[in-house]
Order: structure tokens, then C-alpha cells, then sequence
């Protein structure tokens, strides 16, 4: 059984697509963690009875402090992998050194890194966007691609084509996550 933690920060739509949709003879979820004490995720973990971790960003002023929490947090459930679902945190070395993360966004990296990605890539002259699945490194949303999916412009506005986003975002994640810990 592979073990896996699920970082997020908002309302927790992928986590809870995880926590449904992963095959659980194959995958447990041994965590989640949080750094938003409000975050609507929260129900997710608590409804899926999910292991829950609140680290409140703001009660770090420094980054490594708070990186260092979260990493001493993660390691006691020895999680095979990390995945960043929502994850609003630029993570510094003191976290991507330590532990083996993957991370969810949504447009066809390099293009369009950190927020906003998907109004930007609407603006864009490329005739498609997407979502990428990345390894997490100390450079923000820029680790080796593990897994792109292309959703096509053409015929769509930009509500239609944000839904499409959405909606693939959840299948990707799932198909990052069974590439890198069952790759075939």
C-alpha cells in the first residue's frame, strides 16, 4: 500500500476527488495538511476520516520556520509522496530538499507559472492551455514535468474554458500520482 499526503490551502475540490477516486487497495491517504485554518478542505479530511494536520502560515514570519514544521509534520506519517493540491505556497529548500512532492497547475508549463494561470493562459496567442503535474522543486512550478493534458481554445469562452481546466485538473493529479508510484 502506497502512502501519500495531500497539502492544500482552499476548498479542497482535488483533495476530495483524491480521497474518492484513488484505488484504495493500492493507496492510502496517511494525511493531510493544511497551512489555512479556514480552508474548506478541511471537511474534506474530516468527512473521509483523514489524519489532519493545521499549520497556520501566518504564525510563521519566516518561510524555513514554517517549511521545518510542516516537514517534521509530514515525516511522522512517512508518507512514498507528497502531493501539492492547492498548495498556495512557494516552497523553500528547507521543504524540497527533504521531501519527494508533486504539485498540480493549471497551464501547460513553462508557461504561465505561479498565479493566475489560467486567465493568463486565456490571454495567451497559444491555441491551447492545460494542466501540468511537476516534480516540486525549490523553483516555483518549475520541476520536471511529469504529466501534461492539453485543453483546446477553439470554439470556447473563457467560463467554458476554465471549467474544462477544472475538471481535468482532478483526472491529471490522479494520473501523476498512479505514473510516478506504479509507473508501468
Amino acid at each position: 500500500m502506497r502512502r501519500i499526503a495531500v497539502l492544500f490551502s482552499g476548498a479542497g475540490s482535488n483533495f476530495a476527488y483524491l480521497a474518492e477516486h484513488l484505488d484504495c487497495e493500492r493507496y492510502t491517504i496517511v494525511a493531510a495538511l493544511t497551512n489555512n485554518p479556514d480552508a474548506g478542505g478541511i471537511a474534506v479530511a474530516e468527512e473521509h476520516a483523514i489524519p489532519l494536520e493545521i499549520v497556520p502560515s501566518a504564525d510563521y514570519p519566516e518561510r524555513e520556520a514554517f517549511d521545518a514544521e510542516v516537514v517534521a509534520r509530514l515525516e511522522r506519517y512517512r508518507p512514498d509522496l507528497v502531493v501539492l493540491a492547492g498548495f498556495m505556497r512557494i516552497l523553500t529548500p528547507v521543504f524540497t530538499d527533504r521531501i519527494r512532492a508533486i504539485n498540480l497547475h493549471p497551464s501547460l508549463l513553462p508557461r504561465h507559472k505561479g498565479l493566475d494561470a489560467i486567465g493568463r493562459s486565456w490571454e495567451d496567442d497559444h491555441p491551447e492551455g492545460g494542466v501540468s503535474v511537476h516534480w516540486v522543486t525549490g523553483e516555483l512550478d518549475g520541476g520536471a514535468i511529469i504529466l501534461q493534458c492539453v485543453v483546446p481554445k477553439a470554439g470556447l469562452d473563457r467560463t467554458v474554458y476554465e471549467q474544462r481546466i477544472r475538471r481535468l485538473e482532478k483526472r491529471v493529479l490522479l494520473e501523476g500520482i498512479e505514473t510516478i508510484l506504479d509507473p508501468v
